[in-house]
Parts: C-alpha cells; sequence; structure tokens
C-alpha cells in the first residue's frame, strides 16, 4: 500500500500538503490536481488511513524537552508546532527538567491520554519509553542520541567541538579549556571530542584539567569558569559547548578581577541580553530547523511510512543548514 510520503514525493509537495489537499483544505488548485494525480497513480486513499488513525490515537503529540527556559527549546518547539498545526496535530510542551523520573512521567502520560506519539530530547541515554512503542506509537528523538532503533534529527556535535575550538586556535591560541555538559549526554561528550581532535590536529595536548563536565545550565558554567580561573596556569581561551554554559561563564568572567580574561567560543545563540558581548564568539545551531524535521519524520511515520529508523543530521559546516540523511544499520 502506498504511502502519503510517496505520495508527496511524486507530487513533489510535502506530505502536510499532501493531508490538506486529499482532507478538502486550501491549496492552490495546480497543487491539488498535482497531489490527486500523484494519489490515483499510486492507489493511495487517505480516508482508509485517516480512519485507521481516529480508531488508535488522538490527533495530540507531545514535546519532551530538558529545558524548556533554554532558548534553543523554545525554538525547537516552534519548528515542532509549525509542521503539527498544518498536519491537523495540536502540540503538548513538557519540561523533563533533565530529569529521567519526570520524562518517564511524561511517557506514560502520553500512553495513558492516547496521543499520537512523542518527540523527545531525552535526559539520558536510556529513556524509558516501553509504555509508547508497545501500542506502536510513533517517537522521534531530537539532539541528544539513544540507543534504540528510532528515528532522530541531531546535530553534527564533534564538528560543533572542533569548528568551536579551531577558531580560538586560529587567534593564536593554544591553552585552551573546554565546558562541556554532564558525561553522560551524548551532545556533551562529542563536543568534548571535537575539542580534543582539534587541539592533537593543531599539535596541542588536550590537557585533562581544562575538560570540565558540568550541568547544562547557567550556574553549571559559571561554577566551572571560576573553578578554571583558580587554576595555577588559567586557559587562554574556553570553549562552552551550550549557550546556557557560555552565559554562565560570561556571568563568571564579569565579575572577576582577573587581568587577561579568556577569549570565548560558545556553541549555540546567546540570549539577547548577551549577544553583545565584546570578544564573545557564538556558532548558530539552527534549533527551529530540528524541531521542522523531527515534526515531519513525526507525521510521515503517522501517516505510513514504515521504512528502517533515519537519522538526519545537521551540519554546522556550511553557512546554511545542511542535512544528511543517514538510513539502516550503519546509524547509530
Amino acid at each position: 500500500m502506498a504511502t502519503m510520503a510517496e505520495v508527496a514525493a511524486r507530487a513533489g509537495v510535502s506530505t502536510a500538503t499532501v493531508s490538506r489537499a486529499l482532507s478538502g483544505k486550501p491549496v492552490s488548485d495546480e497543487v491539488a490536481e498535482a497531489v490527486r494525480r500523484a494519489a490515483a497513480e499510486l492507489d493511495y486513499s487517505i480516508d482508509r488511513t485517516a480512519r485507521s488513525l481516529r480508531r488508535r490515537y488522538s490527533d495530540v503529540v507531545a514535546l519532551v524537552v530538558p529545558d524548556v527556559e533554554n532558548p534553543f527549546f523554545t525554538a525547537v518547539a516552534r519548528g515542532v508546532e509549525d509542521v503539527a498545526r498544518e498536519a491537523g496535530l495540536s502540540l503538548v510542551l513538557c519540561n523533563s527538567d533533565d530529569d529521567p523520573e519526570q520524562e518517564a512521567r511524561y511517557v506514560e502520560v502520553a500512553s495513558e491520554e492516547q496521543m499520537a506519539g512523542l518527540i523527545l530530547a531525552p535526559a539520558g541515554p536510556d529513556p524509558r519509553l516501553d509504555p509508547l512503542l508497545r501500542k506502536g506509537r510513533t517517537v522521534v528523538v531530537i539532539d541528544r542520541l539513544v540507543d534504540a532503533p528510532l528515528d532522530h534529527v541531531v546535530l553534527d556535535n564533534q564538528a560543533l567541538g572542533r569548528i568551536a575550538t579551531e577558531h580560538l586556535l586560529a587567534l593564536g591560541h593554544r591553552r585552551i579549556a573546554c565546558i562541556t555538559g554532564p558525561q553522560e549526554t551524548s551532545t556533551a561528550r562529542e563536543r568534548a571530542e571535537g575539542w580534543a581532535q582539534a587541539l592533537t590536529a593543531a599539535g596541542a595536548t588536550p590537557d585533562p584539567q581544562l575538560l570540565l563536565h558540568a550541568t547544562y545550565r547557567v550556574e553549571g558554567g559559571q561554577s566551572a569558569m571560576h573553578e578554571l580561573l583558580d587554576l595555577p596556569e588559567p586557559p587562554e581561551a574556553v570553549v562552552a559547548t551550550n549557550n546556557m554554559v557560555g552565559v554562565g561563564l560570561l556571568r563568571a568572567l564579569s565579575t572577576t578581577t582577573h587581568h587577561a580574561a579568556p577569549q570565548v567560543s560558545v556553541i549555540g545563540d546567546l540570549p539577547f541580553i548577551t549577544s553583545d558581548v565584546a570578544g564573545a564568539v557564538t556558532m548558530p545551531l539552527h534549533p527551529r530547523e530540528m524541531g521542522t524535521r523531527a515534526a515531519q519524520m513525526f507525521v510521515e511515520r503517522l501517516q505510513g511510512e514504515t521504512g528502517p529508523p533515519r537519522r538526519v543530521v545537521l551540519d554546522p559546516t556550511t553557512p546554511e543548514p545542511l542535512t544528511r540523511l543517514l538510513t539502516g544499520p550503519e546509524t547509530r
């Protein structure tokens, strides 16, 4: 049986547009005709799929993020909501506070309330998704990797850590520190790996004293920066692997009497109150695209896509967001 994704590919439109066209919602005459023709050629019926979906679950999707106050996840939510609304889905935003127990409770609620599924930025490497997966619900993972055969939308975190460090190396710095997130978090590990790779490639051996794991919060970055400044030989420059860590780092520097404050490179956009800090270089991450791509994959699964797990990697090495779609067992 043909899927909505196949109809969309043949008509040259999005799956959301196919849904609108076949549901009688406003689209241009040209698009409507292209969709109807593609559906007829593939013998596709949206009514059959819609009836099946209504029997099984509601038109509600939950987005669970570790920190709803982080502007990164606010932008992710906007991308998800845009696609969900166009596909006729309602969005519920949940804050896990980076707590696996709270996250597991939201998974249970999504299952009990017969939600269509979950888009999840996991609090840990092994989220408890069984209540949803046993019911065949759709789950898409964003931002952080989990060891499960699910669709993912993530960043190329090693590249982010490497590029942020290479920028500081190009300015002549060699004693470069890295403040990253918890060791159990894939983004934290991978960005730290990129930091070490860049230093090694430049002939500057990474100093274990200069790699600090903190919470992905303002307080974590602030405390870690003070720890670095208290070293007998403080770093010349620092990579902050998260926007909130970057804010904390800059707060620490603003209150220190240290006469030679280090150069700062932040992975992520700083909130507007700190965006004009002199000497701080930021790397935009395009979180709204992450939300958009995750929601598109979610809708495709909901509407019949049955292929193997996919991983979309948002590539930071180009001026415009570039995605690499990896499919099959080689994804991790």
